[in-house]
């Protein structure tokens, strides 16, 4: 699978706004049957950056980057942002989560 992490820094004149404004390619992306997950979190550390952590299955990644969504939103963020987001894309064993080996709940 390949996972993704990327790093959104928002203004924060819209960073309350980022979950809305983020909804319809979010919809788009995990509509897709290649997509595994998609999830937005919020820094706790820097309030304005989200944090966006996808995984795709091999073949899924290559027709989300080519989607019409992905083009509207390579159109649409920029206007949003502070600066480029920061990306790590690595190809990694496995197909989904698993339970942490270091830290167990009963």
């Amino acid at each position: 699978m390949i996972l993704i992490n990327v790093k959104f820094p928002v203004k924060s004149e819209f960073a309350e706004q980022w979950p809305e404004i983020t909804r319809e390619f979010t919809e788009a992306t995990l509509a897709e049957p290649g997509n595994l997950w998609f999830e937005w979190s919020r820094s706790v550390k820097e309030p304005n950056t989200y944090v966006l952590i996808e995984a795709f299955t091999d073949e899924g990644a290559g027709p989300h980057v080519n989607s019409p969504h992905f083009a509207q939103m390579q159109e649409e963020f920029p206007q949003y942002l502070t600066a480029t987001p920061q990306i790590v894309s690595h190809q990694v064993e496995g197909d989904g989560w698993g339970p942490m080996g270091e830290l167990q709940v009963d």
